[in-house]
C-alpha cells in the first residue's frame, strides 16, 4: 500500500512557494519539504487541515492511494 502526497502539484496550481506555504501553515520549511517529497511517515490532521485551508482544497486533492 502506498499513499502518495501530491502537495507539489497543488502548490504549482496555486502558484505558492514552499517557504510561503510553510509560513502560512506554521511549520518549518524542512518539515513541509519532507511532506512534499513523499518522505513523511505521518501527517497530523491539524497540519493537513491548515494546508487545505491555505491551498483551498480538500485532503483528497493532496493524498492519493496507489496499489503497488
Amino acid at each position: 500500500m502506498a499513499i502518495v502526497v501530491n502537495l507539489d502539484v497543488m502548490m504549482a496550481k496555486r502558484k505558492i512557494s514552499l517557504s510561503e506555504l510553510a509560513k502560512k501553515v506554521g511549520i518549518t520549511n524542512a518539515n513541509l519539504s519532507i511532506l512534499k517529497n513523499n518522505k513523511a511517515k505521518a501527517v497530523r490532521f491539524s497540519t493537513l487541515g491548515a494546508i487545505c485551508r491555505e491551498l483551498q482544497c480538500q485532503p483528497g486533492d493532496l493524498l492519493e492511494y496507489r496499489d503497488e
